[in-house]
């Protein structure tokens, strides 16, 4: 039954805690702003809207010490066209944001545990980790639920999005691939059959929203599993050590404990027509893998798979039955390229290759060249050689995700990575990447990020082009702080016109 916390003196300011302190106190703006200040001067081929999505708590936290991740899910659109940007927020209706503010107060507890609940949620989804385009709709994703539909346009929460009843699962992960050659969304969710259940369901979407197949599998440990890698003939699904217990969920505890002594799997099933017992659970050493950059095959038969990842549990305020967890200035991943035989029998993997030696995150590539071979990356690193103020920022800095001072290039042919210092009093969020054209070469484009700017105590958007790495062509200025977001996407003017033109928007019911 929810209602552990029921008595719970009712508080109607944040705590001063560090995730909601500093910058990472919450905005709860919505509204729109248009012409936003540029400094230099916006490419006119970049022509379209960039999406992301924060979690931003509307009200105090039920939870005293909540996590960040427990947020609501605030979008944020950014529409360029002709040298301008127009700048719209507003957060996702769920069914939490809505009795929420009917109550005037939280009601959901903890992070993914409804048992600490006030009152009993059918969805408890906050919608708060990605935002995607598909088939004429964003979808507002967190990977304990379906997603929710907005509007692209007005960002009208349009509801809950089960694919007209396709939808299987009772998860959706937040992090989609989407096939560039046939428009096909490829999706799966993890605790599929509801709270610490080991089932994974695997599906597939075609470019018009139609279901092509539903694959059930059973992972060897029920942990999470936040991205997952797709490939011509392959999905790979790497396991975050993170394990869920209901029982300890029923005793008020957390829904995640990290567990030091599991190795990190990758589950291997083939793309098409997989029964669940066609999966592979490859092994390496216990370590936290982070967000997928891609993935493909090589004429050999393997696959590769490119990621950060790290020694330590990252997700630090989740610790391990002992109550252990790194400190947070120490948490660091390297990118690494693993090598993966989906034939061999021998399940150890080998030792994956250091791609980039440097503490990074968010790595993003030119999606006209997911599930094949790719050159280009581009993500966040953080390297204290190049000169951040720490004295001057830590105390308005708040706490959160790790922080990144730079934006990174890797060119993976020729081994070459560039780094664009953000400055001093700065640190820099998920990077999107933007093609100079339909038919520009790989990696021949734009690279735009949100950068948290401490001393103003604002929030910049920073565009590279990625023929000259060290000096922005554009800063725009917003009169807004924007807290650390999640994930966010370039969606092309292209695809929301083709769309809007063949109706496929569907109206607020």
């Amino acid at each position: 039954m929810a209602g552990h916390f029921k008595t719970q003196p009712l508080s109607q300011h944040y705590s001063d805690h560090p995730q909601f302190s500093g910058f990472m106190k919450p905005c709860r703006y919505e509204g729109e702003v248009q012409n936003l200040e540029v400094y230099g001067e916006i490419p006119k081929e970049i022509d379209g809207t960039f999406y992301r999505v924060m979690p931003d708590p509307a009200f105090p936290p039920f939870i005293d010490n909540d996590p960040w991740f427990n947020g609501d899910g605030s979008v944020s659109a950014f529409r360029f066209k002709d040298g301008h940007v127009d700048f719209k927020q507003r957060y996702v209706r769920t069914e939490k944001f809505e009795k929420e503010r009917e109550a005037r107060r939280a009601l959901l507890g903890k992070y993914r545990n409804k048992y600490t609940d006030a009152i009993e949620f059918h969805i408890r989804s906050t919608a708060n980790t990605n935002i995607v385009y598909f088939n004429g709709n964003l979808l507002a994703c967190k990977e304990d639920g379906p997603p929710f539909a907005m509007n692209p346009e007005t960002l009208e929460t349009i509801g809950l999005w089960d694919f007209d009843g396709q939808l299987e699962s009772a998860t959706f992960t937040a992090h989609p691939k989407f096939d560039p050659k046939t428009g096909e969304m490829v999706c799966f969710g993890y605790e599929a059959k509801g709270d610490g259940t080991p089932d994974v369901c695997y599906y597939t979407f075609d470019a018009h929203g139609t279901l092509l197949q539903t694959v059930w599998l059973i992972a060897p440990v029920v942990a999470m599993i936040h991205d997952f890698a797709v490939t011509e003939n392959y999905v790979i699904f790497p396991i975050i050590p993170q394990t869920c217990s209901v029982e300890r969920m029923k005793d008020g505890g957390e829904h995640w404990q990290w567990d030091p002594k599991i190795p990190c799997y990758f589950g291997v099933l083939p793309r098409h027509d997989a029964k669940g017992d066609d999966v592979k659970w490859f092994r390496s050493k216990n370590s936290f893998p982070g967000h997928v950059a891609n993935a493909y095959e090589t004429p050999d038969g393997n696959i590769i798979v490119d990621l950060p990842i790290g020694d330590q549990n990252v997700f630090f305020w989740w610790k391990d039955a002992e109550g252990n967890a790194p400190i947070p200035q120490e948490i660091f991943s390297q990118h690494k390229r693993f090598t993966i035989n989906p034939k061999s029998e021998n399940l150890d993997l080998p030792e994956p290759v250091v791609l980039i030696s440097d503490d990074n995150e968010f790595p993003r590539i030119d999606d006209r060249y997911a599930m094949t071979e790719h050159k280009h990356t581009f993500l966040n690193v953080m390297d204290p050689k190049l000169g951040t103020d720490f004295p001057a920022i830590a105390p308005v800095m708040g706490g959160g995700y790790p922080l990144y001072n730079a934006l990174g290039h890797l060119n993976s042919k020729t081994g070459t990575f560039e780094k664009f210092f953000v400055g001093p009093k700065s640190m820099v969020q998920e990077p999107i990447f933007v093609p100079r054209s339909e038919n520009a070469p790989e990696g021949d484009g734009f690279v735009m990020a949100l950068v948290n700017r401490y001393e103003t105590m604002t929030s910049d958007i920073v565009i590279l082009d990625t023929r000259d790495w060290q000096k922005p062509v554009a800063e725009i200025k917003l009169p807004v702080r924007l807290r650390a977001g999640l994930h966010g996407n370039w969606v092309d003017s292209r695809d929301l016109k083709k769309a809007s033109t063949n109706g496929v928007v569907k109206a607020h019911n």
